[in-house]
């Protein structure tokens, strides 16, 4: 179906009144971890995996991907009233946000944030509409030569643009695919890595290895953490901004919007790095550039616009080629396929509710996102006043309860500790964990896709580069590779 029949579709399935209330529940909790500090989209999407399994995948669906969107417009609020980020794309929004707080514009930031971030979201939505069929269309000429190096080529992309060292996100990423073979073999039914552990030959969980990585390290990395006081007393009166404010940021959200919509249908970017470039373009062709870093209002709408813009374009690869942007998206990959759901150019076909009732949810989670924090500022002012120390013994107990109710097992309650304590390890080390995610997920799908595509070319590796698009992924990844080790190896000045 064409694009507006299938919205037209979506609309019906989202408009159902329990769809609607997930939609809401979703957005509510994904502006609650935004505004707390510390947790983050990626943990509490990991805490609401085993509620999935109970509910019908669409509206299971629905509230995941409004805690990621909502994730984003939440994290702008501690950023801008105490300089804490709410989640990593919410850092550069504390450079001009904290200043004007500072200089008792708090609330004209908080309005400025909300509506911006409507604008991005809302045009990132109307540019996921558009183009998802045509990204489909190209999806279905893809075989399994083509997929395997489009897969290979989304994990080098992640693991070279992480923040952080290189050479540990590639390691981080073969641990990943590493985790990812333990399990039966499904073509030969062999035992792999289960080291005799019954509980090992369904592979390791999914639920388990986000809940430990993202839920427990999450919490062991924040117990200690302590909240400025809040001195900013908001109001929604106080909050209205002025004629210039509003002129001045028409042109940094359109910049912001685009931006973001560009960076979050890359594989391997997503919201952060669309979040920084949008600031820079501001600092280059903005008329304020030089006001940039002292409380200008650009400062805060372009950011927040980008990476709002960047939540829900980053469905465009995940529903339409099944190749998550980000560990988030890996995360709602791999929730889907634990549902028996494939992602990828035939789900438009083959799940058209939950494909379409998913991308009609975005604007119905856009507008709630709006009531939310625009009346709704002073709940979201007050949540920054709680102890972290009444906080985290409820959410470590929703760990163990939640894990546990997937399978009734307690063996994963013990996995999520046992990884839970290597994770925390390896955050002292400094490891990244999303190339983790992105291998673990991905790591199935391209062993499968080289099997197959041996298969079907009777053993000859010649066949992905015999094939023009295959070819095309893997001289991309050659190209990467070169530049890196360039980079690395060109002495500093």
């Amino acid at each position: 179906m064409d694009s507006l029949t299938g919205l037209l579709f979506g609309i019906s399935t989202a408009l159902d009144p329990v769809v609607l209330l997930y939609c809401f529940a979703g957005v509510f909790i994904g502006t609650f971890i935004g505004v707390l500090p510390g947790l983050g989209a990626l943990a509490t999407i990991s805490l609401l995996l085993p509620l999935t399994y109970h509910v019908p995948p669409v509206m299971g669906f629905v509230m995941l991907a409004g805690v990621y969107y909502g994730a984003q417009y939440g994290g702008s609020t501690a950023s801008i009233l105490l300089n804490l980020p709410g989640t990593p794309s919410n850092v550069v929004t504390c450079i001009d946000g904290y200043q004007m707080t500072q200089q008792g514009r708090a609330g004209p930031a908080l309005f400025m944030t909300a509506a911006s971030s409507f604008v991005g979201g809302m045009i990132g939505v109307l540019l996921l509409i558009f183009f998802v069929n045509d990204v489909a269309a190209i999806g279905l000429k893809f075989g399994s030569a083509e997929y395997f190096s489009l897969m290979c080529l989304g994990l080098v992309t992640a693991s070279t643009v992480a923040t952080g060292s290189r050479l540990k996100s590639v390691a981080m990423v073969v641990v990943g695919l590493l985790l990812g073979t333990v399990g039966t073999d499904l073509d030969s039914g062999v035992p792999r890595f289960a080291f005799g552990i019954t509980e090992l030959l369904d592979g390791v969980s999914l639920v388990v290895l986000a809940m430990g990585l993202f839920g427990f390290v999450e919490i062991a990395r924040s117990a200690k953490y302590t909240m400025p006081q809040l001195y900013s007393k908001i109001t929604v009166q106080s909050m209205l901004p002025t004629k210039q404010d509003v002129k001045r940021s028409i042109a940094p959200t359109l910049r912001g919007s685009i931006i973001g919509s560009f960076f979050g249908a890359l594989p391997g970017t997503g919201p952060s790095i669309a979040a920084f470039s949008a600031y820079s373009v501001e600092k280059k062709f903005s008329k304020n550039a030089k006001k940039l870093g002292t409380g200008a209002i650009e400062g805060v709408v372009a950011p927040e616009a980008a990476n709002n813009a960047a939540a829900q374009t980053a469905f465009i690869p995940t529903l339409t080629l099944g190749i998550p942007g980000d560990a988030i998206m890996a995360l709602m990959i791999g929730a889907l396929m634990m549902h028996g759901i494939q992602p990828g150019p035939l789900m438009i076909a083959n799940q058209p509710e939950i494909f379409w009732g998913l991308i009609a949810s975005f604007i119905i989670g856009n507008v709630f996102l709006l009531i939310l924090n625009i009346p709704m500022i002073g709940i979201w002012v007050g949540l920054l006043r709680i102890p972290y120390h009444y906080l985290y013994p409820a959410i470590l107990t929703f760990i163990a309860l939640g894990v546990y109710s997937v399978n009734n097992n307690v063996f994963d309650i013990y996995a999520v500790a046992v990884i839970g304590v290597a994770g925390y390890m390896l955050t002292i080390a400094k490891f990244e964990f999303a190339p983790l995610l992105l291998g673990f997920v991905l790591g199935p799908l391209i062993e499968e896709n080289l099997r197959r595509a041996l298969v079907l070319s009777s053993g000859s590796f010649m066949t992905f580069i015999e094939r023009p698009i295959s070819a095309g992924f893997l001289a991309a990844i050659l190209t990467i590779a070169v530049v890196v080790v360039v980079k690395s190896t060109k002495p500093q000045t």
